[in-house]
């Protein structure tokens, strides 16, 4: 049988369970129709295999493509003025009740147009792409009206079709109160959830449900509204929970079947059970930790007893991780939450495939997973996690095909 493509002369970090990094040395793999056919040591190879190309490593490590499972890369302008007031003294909070934060976003990208949103969010996925990122979760959330929720989502599954990444994509409307409607809280809520979602949903643009469930945001009420009609549309659903208090954001997740809860600082120890016992994954978001200053980190010690396993994500937005960069993240991971190398490479791969529902294609190296490889120039996988600044990638493939 002949195959596409066969890499060989590398050390491959498979991620799958049992070995540290899953580490194959000496590896090689086989690539047919996207997928790897075969990965294993470069010894086992069959001497009379056939590729139309074959790529030598020289030596070089091999990872799955990372997946960045939480961003909010599509939206308009910046706030860097935030982060400014936010040094002199204003809380996240403060900024929020004023006018700012989510809502000052929400009127930039209203009034920005699908091609402009397109050009500004590949530029911020490049930085992505640069880390050997392959994969990304892109949320709505900075429309909150009919029109500009499905701009939204149509630009992310543009970024899906043209920047050389697989897209997944989440309905996020709610997200926050939209100005026109705070004297009328209940009328936007029955949008989102029986206007909106639905019209997304018929066009093929959502993926994954999400909200924001916080005392500034949307309560737990509304939340399992919104899960309701989602599971209604067969829809799975995430949440932003727990971030800057305990809400039992956690529970009502895993009360849904979530695949996620994510930022979950405050997770209590019944919502850290709840989670376990639903298979929630957790995913840590340590640029917006940083970013806000936080000191309360998520119960980590507590997910590991559990067994909740942990992703990483960037939360790639304009507010409160202004971060384009997962790499940076892995390590703030390891710096900030103790996390260790390994833990924090399996969150942007393994762990991370199954905060979006996709492990059954990605996340790791092995026989029938999508070829989505990363080639890192690099003599340990921990140096993943260790540098910060330093280029590190050296190819990736994306189905099985170089990606420019």
């Amino acid at each position: 049988m002949t195959y596409d493509r066969l890499l060989i002369d590398c050390r491959a970090a498979t991620m799958v369970p049992g070995a540290p990094y899953g580490a194959i040395d000496k590896a090689a793999a086989l690539i047919r129709d996207g997928k790897i056919a075969w990965i294993g040591p470069q010894a086992e190879l069959p001497v009379d295999v056939k590729a139309r190309q074959t790529d030598r490593l020289d030596g070089r490590w091999i990872t799955p493509g990372l997946i960045d499972c939480h961003t909010h890369l599509v939206f308009g302008g910046d706030r860097a003025d935030e982060f400014e007031m936010r040094l002199k003294g204003a809380t996240y909070e403060e900024i929020a009740r004023a006018g700012g934060g989510i809502v000052s976003t929400v009127n930039k990208t209203r009034g920005a147009s699908q091609p402009e949103l397109l050009d500004e969010a590949l530029a911020r996925l490049d930085g992505l792409k640069r880390d050997g990122v392959t994969t990304v979760e892109i949320k709505s959330g900075y429309g909150l009206e009919h029109e500009a929720e499905l701009k939204m989502l149509r630009v992310a599954r543009e970024v899906g079709r043209v920047g050389g990444v697989r897209v997944s994509t989440s309905y996020l409307g709610l997200h926050a109160l939209p100005p026109e409607y705070r004297q009328d809280r209940t009328t936007y809520v029955d949008l989102a959830i029986d206007e909106i979602l639905p019209a997304a949903h018929a066009e093929g643009l959502v993926d994954v449900v999400d909200a924001y469930c916080e005392p500034i945001a949307f309560s737990a009420e509304e939340v399992a509204r919104l899960f309701g009609k989602a599971r209604a549309l067969g829809l799975p659903v995430k949440l932003h929970a727990d971030q800057l208090s305990d809400g039992g954001g956690a529970a009502l997740a895993a009360r849904y079947g979530a695949l996620s809860a994510d930022h979950v600082e405050h997770t209590s120890e019944e919502g850290v059970r709840a989670m376990a016992a639903a298979g929630v994954v957790a995913v840590l978001l340590p640029g917006a930790f940083t970013i806000l200053r936080e000191k309360t980190p998520p119960p980590i010690e507590a997910f590991r007893k559990a067994g909740v396993v942990m992703a990483v994500a960037s939360d790639c937005n304009p507010g409160t991780s202004p971060v384009a960069s997962l790499q940076t993240c892995l390590t703030l991971a390891c710096v900030q939450f103790r996390l260790t190398p390994e833990e924090a490479l399996a969150g942007a791969t393994r762990h991370a495939a199954k905060a979006l529902g996709l492990q059954a294609e990605i996340g790791t190296l092995g026989a029938g997973k999508a070829a989505d490889v990363a080639v890192w120039n690099i003599e340990t996988p921990a140096e993943l996690s260790y540098w910060i600044g330093k280029p590190l990638l050296d190819r990736a493939y994306l189905a099985g095909e170089p990606r420019a």
